[in-house]
């Protein structure tokens, strides 16, 4: 949070047993107050992918766990991530045990370009888990549309 913000102060109001949780639960992830949880909580939101507009240029990460002996879903797996080439940085890959994979994909593009492929992938037999999480929003994500005249 940059020093000039000014902080606003409001009131929550929630049930008893939530906010015992709730406090449980930051005491163990090491928050000293319940704002910084709080505002942590807020930052994560707004990086959540169906908070963003479509055409949003951002990074993250779409992590999977799929059943390799699945009748040529690895192959599927290749082709799709090759189709989607441009919007994939890096990959990893990772045997759980004699059956499962843990692949992990580095992307960064348009917001609707990589929940697209994340659904793609979310979907095909086989394939047990596929999320996308956004790390960072490009703010000059349109640059490279628009090019600056260097004169």
């Amino acid at each position: 949070m940059s020093e000039k913000e000014n902080l606003v102060r409001f009131g929550i109001s929630m049930p008893q047993s939530l906010i015992e949780q709730y406090d449980r639960l930051i005491a163990l992830q090491g928050y000293d107050n319940r704002s910084e949880a709080i505002r942590d909580l807020a930052r994560k939101a707004l990086l959540t992918s169906s908070s963003m507009q479509p055409d949003e240029t951002v990074a993250g990460t779409i992590v999977m766990v799929y059943d390799h002996h699945i009748r040529d879903l690895p192959i599927t797996l290749m082709d799709l991530q090759h189709d989607y080439h441009q919007a994939i940085i890096s990959t990893m890959h990772i045997h759980l045990n004699h059956q499962q994979c843990l692949e992990i994909l580095v992307v960064r593009g348009k917001v609707q370009k990589l929940r697209e492929l994340q659904q793609r992938i979310q979907v095909l037999k086989g394939v047990g888990y596929a999320e996308l999480s956004v790390t960072h929003v490009d703010e000059h994500g349109h640059s490279h549309e628009h090019p600056h005249s260097h004169l």
